[in-house]
């Protein structure tokens, strides 16, 4: 080895020993001819001084050194003089006088600043076409860290908890519902395809039936999907199944893993149990089933307020099976033109006409539709909402769970405006954390006009909508379950089928899958369920999301080594790529150019 220590090792008690640190040229320093050099490794930095009154040759050569080249140096351990001590530094109180030094690699001047703060102001693509320089800077250095610690934390626990971690195939076969699917072609089966495992959920109910009985896995799974800052092609799931467990076993179970992890990690003691609120009511309060618990905004339903309204947006609305809702942004009065013009343009993305809202200001409600208001309709929205001077109310009359939507998006955005203001302050080390419980089955696609599964086909029905499978599937609730942190899943997972004949009955009855589709993709999976497939639940949980939660970024490409971009592309390899004419000979395809360019 070329070091006797790492650059955050040496303090007081190493003076006068003799050291030999290797590492990167952090900074360089020219004090009155003496030459300093803050020489940095993966663990933290240390001073080395140069001193040309003792050696020339040595000096000279140091003050010729290039930030981020790679040394070697050697010498002795010493005492930062008086006022020169840096007590932001683990090395702060002493520093290395050098009396050797080795080139190992000269650096070229990088294409942009290394330390945290100038490395932020860059450009996304530059930081990842160098994603090697970028991974220098201490900040996604700390990142990479945490990940490894949550991780370990996460493995250790599970063993301590009697499961055993079993690999599953990434090659899967195409199961062709949920998201697309990334095919890989065969070779040796001229015209057939694998599939890259989207998640390891039927491998994992097979271990299950296989008397594995608690598995767990850290599991690469891949979408074809469109990319954002919390959405990846390629991602890692903490993946875990166990057998003769109920929804209350898995509660308790993963409040522990991510209990262990936050005091791991961050040295943070979260709250058990976490609280739990149904689908229903996480829609009907706050237009989403991933709540951020940090702040109110609650949504209210005014449905019954206005059924006779004289006001027929509202009346219509509740007149055709829909809701009307509203929600008070409390002190939002103050609203630009602009703004208001934004939200607009949110509420139509999301299939509204327009955004109605009531602005009050100096005791007045100042809204063309208040004129059809009546007192009682206005005194039954001031008293729910609480309706103040300097408040603006935004109402949705749509189909209950799109009005729902719609403003729990305006929701999220009047927080946003709010924060901007300094009238809202949200901490990420609030940790708000969540079961959201009791989701629907089934939906409903009125594309299709037929039955899909909300979360999978696997999910088990609560056992007292069982009945309702044939009468009703839209009013079957699923043993599905939600982990929420402060407005984002964390992960999710069910109690399974385990009985061969109600999974057929989802599969053909309710999905209307026909019974030649289902044994093609599913007749394994069936066939092991009659050989004594235990009862089993289990669930997913998004590493990368959680780590980015400790690490406090917003993306998690900024916890992941190599991401993608938005436009899914490795800038630093150059990938995706063509191939040779050769290699998709030798796999029987051919490359049929888009008729259009693709966007």
């Amino acid at each position: 080895m070329k070091r006797t220590h790492h650059c955050a090792q040496l303090t007081k008690a190493d003076l006068g020993s003799s050291v030999s640190l290797s590492g990167w040229i952090d900074s360089i320093r020219d004090h009155g001819g003496i030459i300093f050099i803050d020489l940095r490794d993966r663990m933290g930095v240390t001073q080395v001084k140069f001193d040309p009154a003792e050696n020339p040759e040595l000096g000279a050569r140091a003050a010729r050194l290039r930030p981020e080249s790679v040394i070697s140096v050697w010498g002795k351990v010493e005492g930062r003089p008086e006022g020169m001590l840096n007590p932001s530094l683990v090395t702060g109180e002493i520093e290395v006088d050098a009396s050797g030094l080795e080139l190992l690699n000269e650096s070229e001047t990088p294409p942009f600043p290394l330390d945290d703060a100038g490395g932020d102001k860059v450009n996304e693509d530059l930081r990842l076409t160098y994603r090697y320089l970028d991974l220098r800077r201490p900040k996604m250095r700390k990142n990479l860290v945490a990940r490894h610690r949550a991780t370990k934390a996460i493995r250790d626990y599970f063993d301590q908890q009697g499961f055993i971690e079993v690999e599953t195939p990434a090659l899967f076969k195409s199961t062709p519902e949920g998201a697309r699917e990334y095919l890989v072609p065969s070779r040796i089966h001229p015209g057939q395809f694998y599939a890259l495992s989207q998640s390891p959920q039927q491998f994992k109910q097979i271990l299950m039936v296989a008397g594995v009985e608690r598995y767990f896995q850290i599991a690469r799974c891949f979408r074809d999907e469109d990319l954002r800052s919390d959405r990846q092609m390629e991602f890692t799931q903490v993946d875990v199944e166990a057998s003769f467990v109920d929804r209350e076993d898995i509660y308790a179970l993963f409040e522990g893993m991510l209990k262990r992890v936050w005091s791991e990690v961050l040295g943070t003691e979260i709250g058990t149990p976490f609280p739990r609120m149904q689908f229903r009511e996480a829609m009907d309060r706050y237009g989403v089933d991933k709540p951020d618990m940090r702040f109110g905004l609650e949504l209210k339903d005014f449905s019954e307020t206005f059924r006779a309204s004289s006001f027929k947006v509202f009346q219509g609305a509740v007149a055709s099976g829909g809701a009307v809702k509203a929600m008070n942004a409390k002190g939002l009065a103050d609203l630009t033109q602009g703004e208001i013009k934004g939200l607009e343009e949110v509420a139509k993305s999301l299939g509204a006409k327009g955004l109605a809202f009531i602005r009050v200001e100096g005791g007045e409600w100042k809204s063309p539709i208040v004129k059809f208001f009546s007192e009682a309709e206005k005194a039954a929205l001031a008293s729910a909402l609480d309706i103040a001077d300097g408040d603006m109310i935004f109402f949705a009359a749509a189909p209950w769970e799109k009005a729902c939507a719609i403003l729990g998006r305006i929701r999220l955005e009047a927080a946003a405006l709010l924060q901007k203001r300094g009238k809202l302050t949200l901490r990420p080390d609030d940790w708000r954390f969540l079961w959201v419980v009791d989701f629907p089955l089934m939906s409903y696609d009125e594309d299709t006009k037929g039955y899909v599964a909300t979360h999978h086909p696997f999910t088990a029905p609560v056992p007292e909508d069982l009945a309702l499978l044939d009468s009703n599937p839209r009013a079957v609730r699923g043993q599905h379950y939600d982990v929420v942190l402060n407005g984002m899943e964390l992960g999710g997972g069910s109690i399974r089928i385990h009985q061969p004949a109600v999974q057929k009955k989802v599969f053909e009855d309710v999905l209307k899958i026909p019974a030649d589709v289902v044994e093609s993709r599913f007749g394994y999976m069936l066939r092991a369920f009659t050989y004594g497939a235990p009862p089993h639940g289990g669930i997913a949980f998004g590493l990368d999301r959680i780590v980015a939660l400790l690490c406090g970024t917003t993306s998690i490409r900024d916890v992941i080594a190599f991401p993608k971009t938005q436009k899914g592309q490795d800038l630093m390899a150059g990938s995706p790529t063509h191939v040779t004419a050769k290699q998709l000979s030798d796999l029987h395809i051919a490359v049929v150019a888009p008729k259009e360019p693709l966007a």
